[in-house]
């Protein structure tokens, strides 16, 4: 595999040596103009003392470019506790930072500067400076930033709803930043936190926090699959384990849950917001007591063997669109398949996975296919 890239952030007379450990080996900066902007307007506005809260950073730039305040960080996604220990090794000569929190363990108290990354998902962007008006002191200030063509549809109605604006600077290598103050927009009362939609056989709802994938409907990749599990659950011997990788709400694991009472189920997704959702979903299917969660990006070492793993793998990290995120899980799939263990997934037709999939495992069968999506079924080398 190639090396990962390093480059240099160089802002207000600071330089960062920094890596993008999720890249995979691709040319992929660790950091773009968002992050210099808001650095450099966060340090315009600290003062020693100054309690700084970190939102949504991507790969450690805004939580090492800020060690010296001593930020609180808090992510959904998994990538960024690894990432800043990383980054934290390459300099040195920055403050150690705290670890990062997620969703499933928030922060609290109040901070006097909100530094955020604008997320792409309108419920997201919306859900979260709800939140922040509950984090910030009552003279704090929120700094939001992205980049423009990130931004989420309805962006400036979904700020407007929450906080007060109190400035937008003008933009700068495509990228803006938004200074706000707190608003009277409160998480408390506000009706899109949860959304869902119903699925034979489960007798309940599956519902999602803002931040997962397909919340309000059932993703088509996964409408593909999910006739599939049922047979597939029932094939397995007594007692077997099962993940649910990379799971977002969590609806396959549940569907196989509900398809066999002595097995267990593993669900692991990079999201927070995916694991505080599966969680909320076997709370209320009353699957909880065999069900283990796992906040990850892929499957943790610990985690043992599998005789199933059912996938439907994200193609997009961030601006990134490929097959980048399916090898690693692939890769973490053939490493933790029990002996006649099987890969059951879905896949878009055009990402040619069925190339990647000859990489890690021995054989390969196509079970279902339609214009756009094709499922397959994978086991190790001689377990055909």
């Amino acid at each position: 595999m190639p090396e990962m890239t390093t480059e240099i952030l160089e802002f207000a007379a600071t330089r960062l040596v920094l890596t993008r450990p999720s890249g995979d080996g691709q040319a992929l900066r660790a950091w773009d103009a968002a992050d210099e902007l808001l650095l450099e307007e966060a340090l315009t506005r600290l003062s020693s003392g100054d309690r700084v809260l970190i939102v949504d950073d991507q790969f450690g730039a805004l939580t090492l470019g800020l060690a010296q305040y001593a930020p609180v960080s808090v992510a959904d996604s998994a990538t960024l506790g690894r990432a800043i220990e990383i980054n934290g090794a390459s300099n040195p000569d920055r403050a150690t930072p705290l670890p990062a929190c997620s969703w499933l363990n928030p922060p609290s108290g109040l901070f006097d500067l909100v530094v955020m990354r604008i997320p792409r998902q309108a419920d997201y962007l919306a859900w979260l400076l709800r939140w922040i008006n509950g984090a910030l002191s009552e003279s704090g200030c929120l700094l939001a930033g992205g980049m423009i063509k990130h931004l989420p549809d309805r962006s400036v109605d979904v700020f407007s709803a929450a906080v007060r604006t109190e400035a937008v600077l003008p933009a700068r290598k495509k990228a803006r930043v938004v200074v706000c103050r707190r608003g009277s927009g409160q998480l408390s009362g506000w009706p899109d936190t949860w959304k869902g939609y119903e699925v034979p056989p489960l007798t309940v709802p599956v519902e999602a926090m803002p931040a997962v994938f397909a919340r309000d409907r059932l993703d088509i990749g996964t409408r593909e699959l999910l006739p599939l599990v049922a047979p597939a659950i029932s094939a397995l011997p007594e007692g077997a384990r099962v993940l649910d990788l990379a799971c977002g709400n969590g609806v396959l694991g549940l569907v196989a849950l509900e398809t066999r009472v002595d097995i267990t189920v593993d669900f692991s997704d990079v999201s927070s917001q995916a694991v505080v959702s599966v969680k909320h979903n076997l709370e209320r299917s009353g699957h909880l007591a065999r069900a283990q969660l796992h906040h990850s990006d892929g499957i943790a070492r610990e985690s043992g063997e599998y005789q199933l793993v059912l996938l439907n793998p994200p193609f997009h990290e961030g601006g990134v669109v490929g097959d980048h995120i399916a090898q690693r899980l692939f890769r973490d799939a053939a490493r933790h398949l029990a002996p006649g263990g099987r890969l059951l997934m879905v896949g878009n037709r055009h990402l040619g996975y069925h190339r990647t999939l000859k990489r890690y495992f021995g054989h390969l069968e196509q079970r279902a296919a339609s214009p756009r999506f094709v499922v397959f079924e994978a086991s190790r080398p001689g377990e055909g």
